[in-house]
């Protein structure tokens, strides 16, 4: 019995072993397919889809406005929010010049992370019994940001069409995007750790 439970122990170990090589080997991978290809791994596209309001996030070049104003003319929602401190009149600007109604966009202007902006925008989501939304942000950014509002509010559905600006690798280091795509790796795992916003 002692030997028969010795050599089931030796089976275990081997087992352990050969699972964590292969979770290792499949983690590196990954790490590597999201360093050299990280449009595969931050970009999160929810594809055409209808909701009762879209999102815009500040930050990026300002190319968030644009995307929603087409997403806007497309039908794709009637009513837009800008979320982001600082951002908020230019972005308010480009969607009035790109035909948007004044009286279809609302501004929460306190954030100035994108958990402010979840924690902020949701307050307002809320108080009107919006049930679906769309986020709007810069691809290297759609990932997080969508993870963040969903941790936040499970009990609304988001989706995420985000711009695709800087997207071409020639574009990376004229548009800032190598530095702010690099960034999005310390940051997921930042959220993971410190408030709960499971990446994946």
């Amino acid at each position: 019995m002692a030997r028969f439970t010795l050599e089931g122990l030796r089976g275990l170990i081997k087992f352990i072993w050969r699972t964590a090589i292969i979770v290792i080997i499949v983690a590196a991978l990954i790490a590597v397919d999201a360093w050299f290809f990280p449009q595969n791994f931050l970009c999160v596209d929810s594809g055409e889809v209808n909701a009762d309001v879209l999102i815009v996030l500040g930050g990026g070049a300002h190319e968030r406005a644009s995307q929603a104003a087409d997403l806007y003319s497309r039908h794709n929602a009637p009513a837009i929010i800008l979320s982001g401190e600082g951002d908020d009149l230019i972005n308010w600007r480009i969607l009035r010049e790109d035909g948007v109604p004044a009286q279809v966009i609302k501004i929460e202007n306190k954030s100035e992370t994108t958990r402010e902006n979840a924690l902020y925008t949701i307050k307002l989501l809320r108080s009107e019994h919006v049930h679906r939304a769309i986020l709007v942000t810069t691809w290297y950014h759609s990932r997080r940001a969508l993870k963040t509002f969903e941790h936040y509010a499970p009990d609304i559905t988001f989706y995420s069409r985000p711009s695709y600006f800087g997207l071409a690798r020639a574009d990376w280091k004229r548009t800032g995007t190598t530095r702010r795509m690099r960034l999005e790796f310390l940051k997921l795992p930042g959220y993971w750790i410190c408030y709960g916003v499971n990446p994946f």
